[in-house]
């Protein structure tokens, strides 16, 4: 499988959109962790349809006229990393949802650590909403893109965590 993508300058930094031929793969941040997501190395295409579709959502929802992306995905990972991806895309705009809360979702109160684990494994940042997964007291833990990152996403959604974010 050939893998396309597209950089994209965004509020929270530049990100690099990575598509197939026919779904997006991955979104990545720019000072992404060696080997947090594995992919072949993609070649880039300014034009590929999936990407610009892509950032264009991406750009809607980062001027607050999008709510909920529509586009075809693909992530590559584990049965349970899938699963939890998928509770992922259930938590509503503007919410959150604590590790607890997605194992309860997924039938076992034993699973937390293991949601997190899958949650940083998503190779869709943003996209699959893994930025309104937060600690059980409403705290701000670990994020691909940064706690700063993390929060102004939950800013931009209406979840203010009384983080300062500057530039």
């Amino acid at each position: 499988m050939t893998l396309s993508y597209k950089d994209m300058e965004s509020p929270v930094g530049k990100l690099q959109l990575v598509a197939s031929s026919n779904a997006l793969i991955a979104v990545l941040w720019e000072q992404e962790r060696p080997n947090r997501v594995k992919l072949r190395t993609p070649k880039p295409d300014p034009h590929h349809p999936i990407l610009l579709e892509t950032e264009r959502q991406l750009t809607e929802y980062f001027s607050n006229q999008r709510t909920e992306f529509d586009l075809p995905l693909q992530p590559d990972g584990t049965e349970f990393q899938k699963k939890v991806w998928q509770a992922l895309r259930a938590i509503p705009f503007g919410q959150t949802r604590s590790y607890l809360d997605l194992a309860k979702t997924l039938g076992s109160l034993k699973a937390a650590r293991a949601v997190g684990v899958a949650n940083s494994r998503n190779p869709l940042s943003i996209v699959v909403p893994c930025h309104r997964v937060v600690a059980s007291d409403g705290s701000l833990t670990g994020y691909a893109g940064g706690l700063r990152a993390k929060a102004a996403l939950l800013a931009l959604e209406g979840k203010d965590r009384g983080i300062e974010i500057s530039k």
